[in-house]
């Protein structure tokens, strides 16, 4: 399975991170030990949701559409 997933910074609310991922776990778990360059300034982090994929392109079409304007959107008023 692939994931789309949103997290939140604890400390800083308003810092949004969407991502991409095999093992949301792990991943979260990495975001939170400071192991991403792009998000280790604003940990802890929480997950906000993830959407499943069986696809990995259908996975990473997502990513791309939540990182663009009217995905964002979306994130901001249903997330």
């Amino acid at each position: 399975m692939y994931f789309g997933y949103f997290l939140r910074s604890l400390p800083n609310p308003d810092q949004i991170y969407i991502g991409f991922t095999q093992d949301i776990q792990k991943r979260v778990a990495a975001h939170n030990n400071g192991q991403s360059s792009h998000t280790s300034k604003y940990k802890p982090w929480e997950l906000v949701s993830y959407i499943a994929f069986s696809d990995r392109s259908k996975a990473l079409s997502f990513e791309k559409y939540l990182k663009s304007d009217s995905g964002r959107a979306l994130a901001a008023k249903h997330f």
